[in-house]
């Protein structure tokens, strides 16, 4: 089984986070895995107010959270396009599922990835509060693969439901097996959607891991595609064009080498991530944050 990965890009102030919150990735059950990049738990309890940012992944989260002001509720984060502010208070609890880019789409075929995105709705909006999540209720295109999951249950648990199964348990590994239960039966996709959405992860992960895509139409012809083919799979499935991606990722990097790295050569790093220069790289990172990378250079 692959481990989540441990790298902290996106969460502005991590080691600040670290501190304050009880933070832990966990690996979703085998048959989600081609879909989930992993579960993120996160619980607090805290005597004074902090306020967490994430520079948003270009994914879908399902979010259940319960705050100390209200109940526990559960909802469907889209592609966020700006910085994400967070106020923690007192005690609480967050499970949270980040899908890869492009792996959400599965789960609702017939909605495409754009529908989401810079949008949070309430779970029941996206699954409709008493779904039975089952094959038998899909469309030809949309039939359940054949998969199964040993060990965990997969039926009886609703969107409306959902909030307090995930959220009550104690026990940690509950929580996982009640992730599980919610997601494994609501895979509903059929063969043609699937091979899009797998498409869709692999380009997007190309894009992550590989420093030397630099332009979209250069990435496009390498994989065979127009770059309108390859914009319309992204619309359709991640829910942001590849630009927007490849930006993103730079950002991250520029962010995660900014605050782990007290002597940034910045012009060097420009270069590295493929910015024409370091104020364009300057420019990128403030606009997406509000200030410039070096204020998170230790």
């Amino acid at each position: 089984m692959a481990a989540p990965r441990r790298d902290t890009r996106g969460i502005v102030d991590a080691p600040g986070l670290f501190t304050r919150v009880q933070f832990r990735r966990r690996t979703p059950a085998a048959p989600l895995r081609p879909y989930v990049e992993h579960y993120w738990l996160i619980d607090w309890d805290l005597s004074e107010p902090y306020a967490t940012h994430v520079v948003p992944h270009p994914c879908v989260n399902l979010v259940f959270q319960r705050y100390a002001d209200r109940p526990g509720f559960g909802e469907v984060a889209g592609v966020g396009l700006e910085l994400f502010a967070q106020k923690l208070t007192g005690r609480g609890r967050v499970c949270g599922v980040q899908f890869r880019p492009g792996g959400f789409r599965p789960f609702t075929p017939e909605r495409p990835a754009t529908d989401w995105t810079d949008r949070r709705l309430p779970l029941a909006t996206v699954f409709g509060a008493t779904d039975a999540a089952t094959a038998d209720t899909a469309a030809p295109d949309t039939a359940a693969p054949d998969t199964a999951a040993p060990d965990v249950t997969t039926t009886g648990v609703t969107a409306a439901d959902a909030a307090a199964t995930v959220l009550e348990p104690d026990d940690e590994d509950a929580r996982v097996a009640a992730l599980d239960a919610f997601l494994i039966p609501r895979v509903r996709a059929g063969p043609r959607i699937l091979a899009q959405a797998d498409l869709a992860m692999g380009l997007a992960d190309r894009i992550r891991t590989d420093r030397t895509i630099r332009r979209v139409a250069d990435f496009a012809q390498a994989e065979g595609m127009s770059v309108r083919a390859l914009q319309r799979l992204f619309a359709g499935y991640v829910g942001v064009s590849p630009k927007w991606v490849l930006l993103r990722y730079r950002v991250h990097e520029a962010l995660e080498r900014a605050a782990s790295d007290a002597e940034v050569d910045w012009a060097a790093l420009a270069a590295e991530l493929g910015y024409s220069d370091q104020a364009h790289l300057v420019r990128e990172v403030s606009a997406t944050v509000g200030v410039p990378p070096t204020a998170y250079a230790r």
